[in-house]
């Protein structure tokens, strides 16, 4: 009877030995994905930028979901015979395991195509959103360069190409000044919903506990913009000429056009423009353009060591440097640009179906 004693703990111990696999999986999974989807939207970002500089077709392809499923089968088989004292097999003992681990995720991808890319990339930014940004604390200083064209029909700088430009002063100084006014916290947004159902996106600036600073700062502006002096609240809207002196009229640029603008900046071999792969890049406009570039994409035929991300193209290696903070900080506020103009439409998504057994 002892030894079948013995043969009931083993069993035991080796079915309390089996865990759920489950569990254990999340945080590995959560954190793997999340830094391999974050990498690979990295360098499809970049891709993309670099095929429009070379007049290239952009193409973007994003997850759409992920299921990861696991399969842990595991068998044991235990036998044995116990003989009489007179027998002459003896006492006979088996033990035997088996296990099988499949990992089988299913991931989806979905284009970005048709009526769905024009709206997410061709669309011009709604000047609310900017607005939204700002007092999420995004810097003016780098938010109006990337998305305002114009603002009051002050024009901002456009790096390259037919239609480049150097920039109007007055609206570098308005940007400095908002910056200002930005960090005092002396100006705010509100929406306001119509009779009709239509939106419209209000600033206003304080009037209390303001250092005499910032409102000489609010009265520039409002010099700057032709703003009614005495107006509380100023509409904010999408075009290039303000209808009266209590609206700022702003003419912002798409996601596609600011993708395009941050191409034209990119450094390009040499041998590529020989070649005829792409066009050589347009000296500065005056003296201070170079100060205001926005992004510095390099170059070169190795791979970077130092990149914060890199991508292959045209048998040349093409990354932004992991130390280049003001780069770093451009790409990423595009990156959220594209979500905050991404449309969903998750419809036409195929069925998955992960059996439960």
């Amino acid at each position: 009877m002892k030894r079948w004693y013995a043969i009931t703990i083993i069993m035991i111990l080796l079915i309390t030995g089996c865990t759920h696999i489950g569990p254990q999986t999340v945080p590995r999974d959560r954190f793997d994905y999340n830094s391999a989807i974050a990498n690979s939207w990295k360098e499809q970002t970049l891709l993309n930028i670099v095929k429009l500089r070379y007049a290239d077709m952009p193409l973007f392809v994003e997850v759409a979901s992920v299921v990861s499923g696991y399969t842990l089968e595991g068998s044991v088989s235990l036998g044995g015979t116990v003989s009489s004292t007179t027998a002459v097999q003896g006492d006979f003992l088996s033990l035997g395991t088996s296990g099988k681990y499949t990992d089988r995720p299913t991931i989806t991808y979905a284009p970005i195509t048709g009526a769905k890319f024009n709206e997410s990339f061709m669309t011009p930014i709604q000047p609310g959103a900017i607005l939204f940004l700002l007092q999420s604390g995004w810097s003016a200083d780098m938010i109006f360069p990337i998305t305002v064209d114009s603002i009051n029909g002050l024009r901002s700088q456009v790096a390259a190409g037919r239609d480049q430009r150097k920039g109007d002063v007055a609206y570098y100084r308005l940007v400095a000044l908002m910056r200002k006014t930005q960090q005092s916290g002396a100006f705010g947004m509100r929406i306001i919903k119509e009779a009709d159902h239509k939106q419209t996106t209000v600033m206003f600036f304080h009037r209390k506990n303001i250092s005499p600073e910032i409102k000489e700062a609010r009265m520039e502006i409002n010099r700057i913009l032709g703003l009614d002096p005495e107006a509380q609240e100023i509409s904010v809207a999408y075009g290039l000429i303000p209808k009266n002196d209590r609206e700022i009229a702003m003419l912002t640029r798409s996601t596609l056009q600011i993708m395009i603008d941050l191409a034209k900046q990119i450094d390009v071999p040499l041998q590529h423009v020989a070649d005829g792969l792409t066009l050589a890049g347009a000296p500065p406009v005056g003296d201070e353009a170079q100060l205001k570039q926005l992004i510095q994409v390099k170059s070169g035929p190795d791979k970077p060591e130092n990149a914060f991300t890199a991508i292959k193209y045209e048998d040349h290696w093409f990354w932004i440097d992991k130390r280049d903070f003001r780069s770093k900080r451009t790409f990423a506020f595009l990156m959220i640009l594209m979500s905050l103009t991404e449309t969903g439409g998750k419809e036409g998504l195929p069925l998955v179906t992960i059996p439960a057994g």
